[in-house]
């Protein structure tokens, strides 16, 4: 799949994120000559093709003072970890909920939620939660609190063709 100078440009002027502004788009779409609905028809397409998977907020829960963090790891049952992932992932405490693969025999967990909070007590008392939830799926589970930030960013386009 090719992407037109269009698409290109769109995805290059909002990889790094949208302007802090009551309406982003339309100052998108002003650096890039182009009406504010061709870009949002764009973006749509975009989407729709599957180039792009979604457009939201990222806040920095470090500056909303969510200091603790905490990757909860579960070993759930694979019969029925999709549809427990789905109701962790409901969760409004938890920001990030998915499936990934078993590295047997060292890891044995195969799913993960992200769980932010004030203080590690407060991530212990969410993961409780968790655990009330998943109830007898849950053979084993363990928590990563996070140490230090590291820089997420999503995969990016260099500028270049080809």
């Amino acid at each position: 799949m090719t992407l037109d100078t269009k698409d290109r440009a769109i995805i290059e002027a909002t990889q790094a994120g949208l302007p802090l502004v009551p309406q982003p788009f339309a100052v998108v779409a002003e650096t890039l000559d182009m009406s504010e609905n061709e870009l949002l028809a764009r973006l749509k397409s975009l989407k729709a093709q599957g180039i792009i998977r979604r457009i939201g907020a990222a806040p920095n829960h470090y500056r909303l003072g969510m200091t603790a963090n905490g990757m909860s790891v579960w070993d759930i049952d694979d019969k029925v970890v999709d549809e427990l992932g789905e109701q962790v992932g409901s969760l409004s405490f938890v920001t990030h909920c998915y499936r990934r693969p078993r590295a047997l025999p060292v890891w044995r967990y195969n799913l993960f939620a992200m769980v932010h909070g004030n203080s590690r007590e407060e991530v212990l008392i969410k993961r409780d939660r968790i655990a009330d939830l998943l109830g007898d799926a849950c053979r084993a589970s363990d928590i990563l609190f996070s140490t230090r930030i590291l820089k997420k960013t999503g995969m990016r386009l260099s500028g270049q063709k080809g």
